[in-house]
């Protein structure tokens, strides 16, 4: 009877050992099966929500482009072409909430957004042709003395090595070795509506790259320090350009101008906030000395503008930069750039 007993208790402790087992293998598939799915349910909400904000933002753009289409077509129809700050395009877009828009809408229930996250949209249209323009610095693979002036001007103003320039100007031509950039490609009269020529690059050249934003000028032989400092007064653009003297900076306008003290920039850039300048010889009647005066490399209108847009859900944000070109009322997108991220949570208090 004894052997029989323990055979039993044997077995006893074997189906026991086998149920652990099987209650421990069900529970690892589950539990696997489980995280399975809230990843596939994690991939679906990321991939939904950065649908939705592409959309939002295409959105944004497309509403970018009607507005500056519409401003020229304003400006045609008043005989004018001149591109102001006081126009609606220059007016920046603070972050809104987006629900309160949809909520607005007669066919939108109050109830049906209720549980959806809030958005934030902010935006801002800037003329591109206020800032300074790296590639006036060369035309026909030589350097242009009249633009090799200008930033000059402005690297000692502000504070700048000169080696860097030249460092700049000579990489440039290397950039552009076959570079069809016959004239500042901004043709006569406002400077909007006319067709700058093409920029074809050598690419069996051995040169840096041609950037095209003012980041990537590192490429072309300028510190990060440097490049940070002329953020605000200088730009990339696809052809040569005309400074706009209604929407320039006072320090892209002192630069500008040979014998222009930067005093007397302050003073145009302040009465202009009060009426624009509809021509440059408006400008130039306020300039008492004509060593002043502005000149070709002038302009009262803009043909390439910059669209900034942000959208935000909850912690995590999307942008995007666009560079349009408009030619009469034809708006086109030159090249668009996306990016994302999250902010860090708010310390716990």
């Amino acid at each position: 009877m004894k052997p029989r007993s323990k055979s039993a208790r044997d077995t006893r402790g074997a189906a026991l050992l086998a149920a652990m087992l099987t209650v421990t293998l069900v529970a690892t598939f589950a539990a696997a099966a489980l995280w399975q799915q809230w990843r596939a349910v994690e991939v679906e909400a990321a991939e939904r929500a950065r649908v939705q904000s592409a959309w939002v933002l295409i959105g944004a753009l497309d509403w970018s482009r009607l507005i500056l289409r519409e401003d020229a077509r304003a400006g045609a129809a008043a005989g004018g072409g001149a591109d102001h700050l006081a126009e609606p395009w220059a007016v920046p877009l603070e972050e809104a909430k987006l629900t309160s828009f949809l909520s607005a809408e007669k066919n939108i229930a109050s109830d049906v957004l209720e549980g959806l996250p809030d958005a934030f949209l902010s935006g801002r249209i800037i003329d591109a042709q206020s800032k300074l323009n790296v590639l006036n610095l060369v035309e026909g693979g030589k350097p242009v003395a009249a633009s090799v002036a200008v930033f000059t001007k402005l690297f000692e103003l502000l504070g700048l090595p000169a080696q860097e320039l030249a460092a700049l100007t000579a990489n440039l031509q290397r950039a552009l070795p076959v570079a069809a950039t016959a004239g500042t490609g901004t043709g006569t009269g406002t400077g909007a509506g006319t067709t700058p020529p093409a920029v074809t690059t050598d690419t069996s050249a051995t040169g840096p790259l041609m950037p095209q934003r003012t980041s990537q000028l590192v490429w072309l032989g300028l510190s990060p320090s440097t490049v940070a400092a002329l953020e605000p007064y200088v730009t990339v653009l696809p052809a040569g350009t005309k400074l706009n003297i209604n929407t320039a900076s006072a320090e892209a306008l002192f630069a500008s101008v040979p014998a222009l003290d930067l005093a007397g920039a302050k003073r145009l850039v302040a009465q202009r906030t009060r009426s624009h300048f509809r021509s440059l010889a408006d400008a130039n009647r306020l300039l008492q000395d004509s060593s002043t005066q502005f000149g070709e490399q002038h302009s009262v209108g803009s043909s390439y503008f910059e669209v900034h847009g942000r959208l935000r859900l909850d912690r995590t944000w999307v942008e995007e930069q666009s560079l349009l070109r408009r030619d009469g009322i034809e708006v086109r997108i030159v090249w668009r750039e996306r990016g994302a991220g999250a902010t860090s949570a708010p310390p716990k208090s």
